[in-house]
């Protein structure tokens, strides 16, 4: 018997949801806005579906009751279940960015894009993207609404870097900004800010401004895709610069002298050990796999070594 879906009451009518991706837990946060027209944002992987819909169900929304599915932006993590989702809660309206529409309805390039990375790790992981008609889905572009009843919204604001179909989302009223991957990777467990810049989209210019873009929100809180609720915006925002700016610095050296990943990837290691309390030699090493899995250094140099081509 699977255990019970862990939710989290977050104020307001807002509800973490831990939805156990490839069955880890405190790795991807999805969230549940209640009221008028419930919102979920955040619906995490194909795999993670029936423990998002249980959580759900245990909140009072039924399949009919589900107005709006958005996600920040198309990766699997974070958008692997909208198909399952969509199926689930047949009224459901599907939000996404522009850029990343056509893959939620049409997903098998995404797919086999997918597969060329992660191979049969793709199952384990994230399970298979099925296509949302295309008519339930609407498409976002610098900035859009959602509308959650009662004169509540949430914004969209576009913040790519990480992605280029990337946005983030402001609730009017609570001032909560949900940062999809934008801010990188928040360990709750630890308080590590870690960068995320997976190929092929990672600018990191780009993501700097986003960033910025974050800060001018006024943001009351972040909540992290990855993961949880940061009340410390402005320090955790500057952060989150500062390691993005590290990481490329030290990539960039390795890049300069003609090496390979593999001594890129020491170099970052290097230059990093000490900094994350989740890393480490006096680290939990269960702690540590688990955000490897989700983050990898290898990955992150991989991204930030491909954007480095794109500008060549």
């Amino acid at each position: 018997m699977s255990p019970r879906p862990k939710v989290t009451p977050l104020g307001d009518d807002v509800y973490e949801i831990d939805t156990r991706m490839a069955g880890h837990t405190g790795i991807t946060a999805g969230y549940l806005i209640l009221g008028d027209r419930p919102c979920l944002v955040e619906p995490g992987t194909a795999g993670s579906a029936p423990v998002v819909r249980e959580a759900l169900t245990s909140l009072g929304v039924g399949p009919s009751d589900l107005s709006t599915v958005v996600v920040t932006h198309i990766h699997l993590d974070h958008a692997g279940g909208v198909g399952d989702m969509a199926e689930a809660y047949p009224a459901a309206e599907i939000v996404v960015h522009e850029k990343g529409a056509r893959h939620l309805a049409a997903p098998e390039r995404l797919m086999r894009s997918a597969r060329m990375v992660y191979g049969d790790l793709l199952d384990e992981l994230f399970g298979e993207l099925k296509p949302t008609d295309a008519a339930r889905i609407r498409a976002v572009e610098d900035t859009g609404v959602i509308d959650l009843g009662g004169g509540r919204r949430l914004e969209s604001h576009y913040s790519p870097g990480h992605a280029k179909h990337h946005v983030g989302l402001l609730d009017s009223l609570t001032g909560d900004l949900y940062v999809g991957d934008a801010a990188g990777i928040y360990i709750p467990e630890t308080a590590d800010v870690r960068p995320a810049t997976p190929p092929p989209d990672f600018d990191m210019d780009t993501a700097l401004a986003s960033l910025e873009k974050f800060k001018a929100l006024g943001p009351k809180r972040l909540l992290f895709a990855h993961y949880g609720p940061v009340a410390a915006v402005t320090e955790t925002l500057d952060r989150s610069a500062e390691e993005l700016r590290l990481w490329v610095e030290t990539v960039r050296k390795a890049h300069d002298e003609s090496l390979d990943i593999d001594h890129a990837v020491a170099m970052v290691r290097d230059r990093t050990d000490g900094r994350y309390k989740a890393y480490g030699p006096d680290a939990d090493p269960a702690l540590t796999e688990k955000y490897e899995l989700l983050n990898s250094t290898a990955g992150n140099v991989a991204g930030i070594m491909h954007s480095f081509g794109k500008l060549a």
